[in-house]
């Protein structure tokens, strides 16, 4: 952390020194490094960044380009409360997953959306989330369900890419090569087909990573990467219809590349410099997505405004990984996601000088399946095959005995495994988020959203016993008849764990209310607190072992939240900072039930609470000299843990933190210009330990904390520059996640240097 610590104490240094650097920055004319005010739109109004009070950290393309961000990981790890989980898989905000953090339920606890489309989780890690020719991306910390609604309970990602010009001609293009043989080509160009009415924009990059682990079995990187990422808008001011203002987009992804996670071994000299993995099979993710996008504006009065929002999308992922990482053919997931996404929302905004706010209404549907075709090992439930034999008569000695001798003939169950999960998902909502004056100086805040969710799950299973069972005399004549049935009774658990196709239909409502209050102490100073309830809706959720479906219901939290908004300097220190507390009832998580290890389904068992802050400051501390720094804080807990009657669960969740939580997320950086075209930035991030695992030993599955520093150093001019990049420059050596029992992790990114080139018309 020391590193880091360097960075942060001198933006500390440049806010003690005000009165020098007031002078030295404002220059003859007094507004020299002055920040532009930052438009944030993720709450679906325009509005600058320090009048708005929920958490927003918003990455510029000014920050994509300095510190040369490729992925919306980038983002992850340099954002305060915003964090990787295992490998590329998601993230977490304010500790909380975005997938949940109970690993029961199927929607999501956060999303992220691309120029207004919701993406779809499982295609997160190789989707449409690059950051070329992005114009920027929100991160907001907190419950958003009053505007967002579905699968915004800890919070939401939005990136927006840059729209056509309208006045002039012009392009962009990079060039991007590492040691490692990563190479990104990049390209934009894009003006005015009609002057000032039609303007069109295309970009286009395509990445070739080598990768990095090196498969011994196989040959070749399990995590080389082939991508292509194509994008085009059209924009559409008609000058005979003054006011209107129609922006349509297309995105297109294809990604040939590494699983969500990559393994390498541990069990081998130096692991972190020589990486390497054994699988026979492929671990690979293959994706392909759709976007398109249509926004109409227009004007019905002078502060009135009708606004329409269509999405479209489809992502299709073939994700396939060796399981247990040996060269023997033993085990392998084999899953296919398939799923179409239909948003529309229609949006009144009004604004005046005493009120704003607006009114919309909202419908989502999603539809697909995922099919998984796997070959699993189960651990022979020696527990379980005792019980039986003791109902028909053994004694416990007798049990005990042949149980495990017959374990040891037949340690595991080999099993294929093929499911087939169709669902559709359909919400309508009403919602709408306001501001009244009450005074110059006292604003009320409130807002509300009523949302209608029904969703059918359906799921058809077929499962195989894939292995030779124990030979019936292998304790001797004497044993034969009962080691038969033995072996009848284990195809009798595989059997019962096949299902014919039957689905469930789920219907919930939600009110979702918001009410706060903001104070404008000073035209630079402002205060808010807010109280609003989110939510995490149920479904059905099927229970492999037994071969049925069972239904769960919503997830209900309420978020109470201050911040402060503030400018110092006459603008050159920028300083906010939020402060929040969540109660979270009805969690959803997995319970096991006793008959083997696919025995679970999803159960409402727990409650929790977090709470925390996050600070944020950028400093223009001298003429082409800034400074930046963001600290987030964290503390989550399991209050209750209760199970169903029935479960046999040995997890015990109270008292335990949730999983991937860091309590501690720092980053800062300092952006430098010097002599007739130098540039060069430095910047850290810093993450505390986080516990990989849930439950009462969850630090058996502690993941140690880790500092990372990147830098850039180049030269300039108006329309190219060149320049040289590293990340994680000391080589810092960390892990994502540990299997000890098969020696194999997941490995943070080593020291990497690279070279680029950019052009700007």
């Amino acid at each position: 952390m020391g590193q880091l610590s360097l960075l942060l104490s001198g933006a500390a240094i440049a806010a003690l020194s005000m009165p020098a650097l007031a002078q030295q920055a404002s220059g003859d004319d007094g507004a020299e490094g002055v920040r532009a005010d930052i438009i944030v739109t993720g709450e679906k109004s325009a509005r600058t960044l320090q009048q708005t009070p929920t958490s927003i950290a918003v990455v510029t393309p000014e920050k994509i380009e300095r510190e040369t961000l490729i992925t919306i990981q980038d983002v992850y790890n340099r954002t305060a409360n915003l964090s990787e989980t295992y490998g590329s898989s998601g993230f977490t905000i304010r500790g909380i997953s975005n997938s949940g953090v109970g690993a029961g339920g199927q929607a999501d606890a956060a999303s992220v959306y691309v120029d207004g489309a919701p993406i779809p989780k499982w295609a997160l890690y190789g989707g449409p989330t690059d950051m070329w020719d992005v114009q920027q991306v929100e991160v907001l910390r907190g419950p958003q369900s009053t505007i967002q609604g579905l699968n915004a309970l800890a919070g939401g990602i939005v990136i927006t890419s840059k729209e056509p010009s309208l006045t002039r001609w012009g392009g962009d293009a990079r060039l991007l090569w590492t040691e490692y043989d990563g190479r990104t080509f990049s390209a934009a160009a894009g003006g005015p087909i009609i002057q000032d009415e039609l303007g069109i924009r295309l970009s286009a990059e395509r990445r070739n990573d080598r990768g990095l682990i090196r498969n011994v079995t196989r040959g070749g990187y399990d995590d080389a990467l082939k991508s292509l990422n194509l994008r085009g808008k059209i924009k559409w001011m008609p000058q005979a219809i003054p006011g209107l203002e129609a922006l349509a987009s297309y995105n297109r992804v294809r990604r040939d590349g590494g699983y969500l996670y990559e393994y390498a071994r541990t069990d081998v000299p130096n692991y972190f410099s020589r990486r390497i993995s054994t699988g026979d099979q492929p671990s690979r993710g293959k994706i392909d997505s759709d976007i398109a996008v249509l926004n109409i504006s227009y004007p019905l009065a002078d502060r009135l405004k009708l606004s329409s929002v269509t999405s479209w999308n489809r992502s299709k992922v073939h994700s396939r990984i060796d399981t247990d990482g040996t060269a023997q053919d033993s085990q392998a997931i084999d899953n296919r996601y398939d799923y179409k996404t239909l948003t529309q929302e229609l949006r009144l905004n009004y604004d005046s000088d005493r009120l704003s706010g607006l009114l919309g209404a909202w419908y989502y549907r999603r539809t697909g399946s995922l099919q998984q075709n796997s070959r699993v090992n189960i651990a022979t439930p020696t527990s379980t095959i005792a019980a039986l034999l003791r109902a028909n008569g053994a004694t416990a000695a007798q049990a005990s005995f042949l149980s495990t001798a017959y374990a040891a003939q037949l340690p595991v169950i080999p099993v294929t495994y093929f499911a087939q999960q169709p669902e559709k998902v359909e919400t309508m909502a009403l919602f709408g988020d306001g501001r009244f004056k009450l005074t110059e100086r006292l604003t009320l805040i409130g807002g509300f959203r009523f949302d209608h969710e029904r969703n059918r799950y359906v799921a058809e299973t077929v499962t195989n016993f894939n292995g030779t069972l124990p030979n019936a005399n292998f304790l001797g004549a004497a044993y034969a008849p009962v080691i038969a049935l033995m072996n009848q009774g284990v195809l009798g658990l595989v059997s019962d764990a096949s299902s014919p196709l039957a689905g469930t239909s789920r219907t919930f409502n939600a009110f979702l209310p918001k009410a706060g209050i903001s104070m404008d102490w000073t035209p630079d100073i402002t205060t808010a607190f807010t109280v609003q309830r989110a939510y995490r809706s149920g479904g059905s959720s099927q229970n492999p072992a037994r071969a049925e479906l069972v239904p769960y219901d919503p997830e209900y939290s309420w978020n109470y939240e201050g911040s402060l908004r503030s400018k110092w300097l006459d603008g050159h220190l920028m300083l906010n900072a939020n402060i929040f507390y969540m109660k979270w009832k009805d969690q959803q998580v997995t319970a096991y039930f006793g008959r083997n290890a696919y025995d679970y389904n999803t159960v409402n068992a727990a409650g929790s609470h977090l709470y925390g802050f996050e600070v944020e400051a950028n400093a223009n501390v001298a003429r082409g000299i800034d400074l930046y720094a963001s600290v987030g804080h964290v503390r989550t807990k399991f209050d209750n843990f209760d199970l169903p009657v029935g479960a046999t669960s040995t997890v015990d969740l109270t008292g335990t933190q949730f999983p991937y939580a860091p309590r501690w997320t720092l980053a800062g950086g300092i952006n430098a210009r010097f002599g007739p075209g130098f540039t060069a930035n430095l910047n850290a991030n810093y993450r505390s330990f986080v516990f990989t695992g849930v439950g009462q030993d969850q630090g058996q599955y502690e993941v140690g904390g880790r500092t990372v520093v990147n830098g850039r150093i180049g030269y300039e001019t108006a329309h190219w520059s060149l320049f040289a990049f590293a990340r994680n420059i000391f080589n810092e050596e960390y892990m994502q996640y540990q299997y000890e029992a098969i020696h194999q992790a997941i490995l943070g990114e080593p020291q990497t240097v690279g070279i680029g080139a950019s052009m700007h018309l």
